[in-house]
C-alpha cells in the first residue's frame, strides 16, 4: 500500500464509466460494440454526476434482450480504502444502482447471470398484439417489430415491467417510476422478433410508453401519455412513431375517449407527434393543399379529433406545420401569408394577457401595481418573432422527414 498523490484521479464522471449491454447471446456481453451510454446519472448519483473513491473505474448494467434481467457489476484498478492512513470512504456504487431497482431484481455474480441467458431464449412478449411491422435499419437489412398492450388484468406482465422501466433514470429526466397497482395505466410494449443461431425465433425488447386515462366530465376518458423510452440500440428506426400510430389505433374507435393528450412533450416527442400527426390529418380532404391555404378552420381540429382523436390544440399545430409543407417558401406571398397566419396564433397569448390586464383595471386594481405586467410594444414584437423562429425550425424538421417519408 502507498499514500494518494492526486485524489483527482479518484473522481469519476458516471455518465462516461456506465456501459449498458442488451443480452442476446453470452458473445453480447463482452462485446465492445455492444456497448451504449446513459444520457444522464444525476438521478443515481447527485447533480454533479460523479463518483469518488476508484481509478479507470467500469461499471456493467446488462440486460436480458427479452426479459430484461439485470446484471450490475463494476471494474476499478484501485480504490482509496486500499492506501495507508486514507480515512475517506469511496462512494457504494453497486449500492446507488441496486437501490434503484425492485427486490431480487437483479444479479451482481456474473456466472449466475450467463447461465440465465439460456433460459430467456423461451422468452414470449406479454399482452395484446396489436400490430406487425417491418423497419428497415441503417445497413439496410429488413427487421420485424411487434406491438403489445398491457394493463393491469395481466399481472405476469408487473415484475418485467419494473425491471424495464429503470432505464429511465438515466434516459428521461426528472423521470418517476408507474404505480403498477393503479388500474388507470395503459402499457405499449414493443419487440423486436428474430431467429437467433439455431434458426428459433425469439424476441429482444425495444422500449414502451405509459398512458394514463383520465376521466373527463361528464362520461368520457382522456388518456395521457406519459413516458416514451425507445432503448438507445433501436433509436432513429422510427419506433417512436409506431408507438403513436398503436396508440391512435387502439384508442380511436372507442367513443368514450375524448381526445389524447401528452404530459410535458420534449422538443423530439414533439416532433415525431407532429410528424405522425400531419402524415395522418393529410389524408383528409379539409387538410388538402387547395383547402388549408385558406386558413385553420374549426372543421380541421373536429375533424382530426373524431379520426384521431388529435386534441384541439395539437390540432392547430398540425395545421401549422402541413401549411408550411404547402407553402413555397421562395414565393414572397405565399411565405408572407404563412408566417402572418402564425404570428396571429402566436398573437393569442398576448391579447389574452391584455385583456386579462383589462378586466383587472375596471376591476379596480392599482394600475401601478399591474405596471410589471404591461409589455411594451417593442418587447412584444422581439419575443413574437423569437417564438415564431422558433416555431419554424421545429416545423422545417418535421416538414423534411414528411418529405423523406415519401420517398
Amino acid at each position: 500500500m502507498s499514500s494518494i498523490s492526486n485524489l483527482q484521479d479518484y473522481v469519476t464522471d458516471a455518465v462516461e464509466v456506465v456501459d449498458f449491454r442488451l443480452v442476446r447471446d453470452r458473445e453480447d456481453a463482452f462485446d465492445p460494440s455492444n456497448v451504449f451510454h446513459p444520457e444522464m446519472a444525476h438521478q443515481i448519483f447527485g447533480e454533479t454526476e460523479r463518483i469518488f473513491g476508484y481509478k479507470d473505474l467500469r461499471i456493467d448494467i446488462m440486460y436480458l434482450a427479452g426479459p430484461m434481467k439485470v446484471y450490475v457489476g463494476m471494474r476499478t484498478s484501485q480504490c482509496v480504502k486500499d492506501f495507508i492512513g486514507c480515512n475517506m470512504k469511496a462512494d457504494d456504487v453497486i449500492g446507488a444502482i441496486v437501490a434503484k431497482f425492485p427486490s431480487g431484481g437483479y444479479y451482481t455474480n456474473i456466472d449466475e447471470y450467463l447461465n440465465q441467458i439460456e433460459k430467456a431464449n423461451d422468452f414470449k412478449p406479454y399482452g395484446e398484439k396489436l400490430q406487425e411491422f417491418i423497419v428497415e435499419d441503417c445497413d439496410g437489412i429488413e427487421r420485424t417489430f411487434e406491438m403489445y398492450r398491457c394493463d393491469v388484468t395481466m399481472p405476469e406482465f408487473f415484475p418485467f415491467f419494473e425491471r424495464l422501466q429503470t432505464f429511465i433514470l438515466w434516459f428521461i429526466d426528472a423521470a418517476s417510476y408507474v404505480e403498477v397497482d393503479d388500474p388507470q395505466w395503459m402499457y405499449f410494449v414493443c419487440y423486436e422478433k428474430f431467429k437467433n443461431v439455431d434458426g428459433n425465433t425469439q424476441f429482444a425488447t425495444v422500449g414502451y410508453t405509459t398512458l394514463y386515462q383520465y376521466y373527463a366530465y361528464p362520461e368520457h376518458i382522456r388518456p395521457r401519455i406519459s413516458q416514451m423510452l425507445v432503448l438507445p440500440p433501436f433509436q432513429k428506426m422510427g419506433i417512436g412513431a409506431k408507438f403513436i400510430e398503436s396508440i391512435y389505433q387502439y384508442y380511436k374507435k372507442n367513443d368514450k375517449i375524448l381526445d389524447i393528450t401528452v404530459e410535458n412533450p420534449s422538443s423530439d416527442f414533439q416532433r415525431i407527434r407532429c410528424f405522425v400527426d400531419a402524415k395522418l390529418c393529410m389524408q383528409l380532404p379539409c387538410f388538402s393543399k387547395e383547402v388549408i391555404k385558406n386558413g385553420y378552420t374549426k372543421e380541421m381540429a373536429d375533424v382530426a379529433k373524431k379520426n384521431f382523436k388529435i386534441n384541439t390544440m395539437q390540432a392547430r399545430r398540425v395545421y401549422e406545420v402541413i401549411r408550411l409543407y404547402y407553402t413555397n417558401v421562395h414565393n414572397e406571398k405565399d411565405y408572407r401569408d404563412y408566417r402572418l397566419e402564425v404570428k396571429k396564433r402566436l398573437n393569442m397569448q398576448y391579447e389574452k394577457e391584455m385583456k386579462s390586464i383589462e378586466r383587472l383595471k375596471k376591476a379596480g386594481f392599482d394600475e401601478a401595481l399591474l405596471k410589471d405586467k404591461l409589455i411594451n410594444e417593442g418587447d412584444r414584437l422581439e419575443k413574437l418573432h423569437s417564438d415564431y423562429e422558433e416555431a419554424e425550425n421545429e416545423y422545417d424538421r418535421v416538414v423534411e422527414r414528411l418529405k423523406y417519408s415519401e420517398l
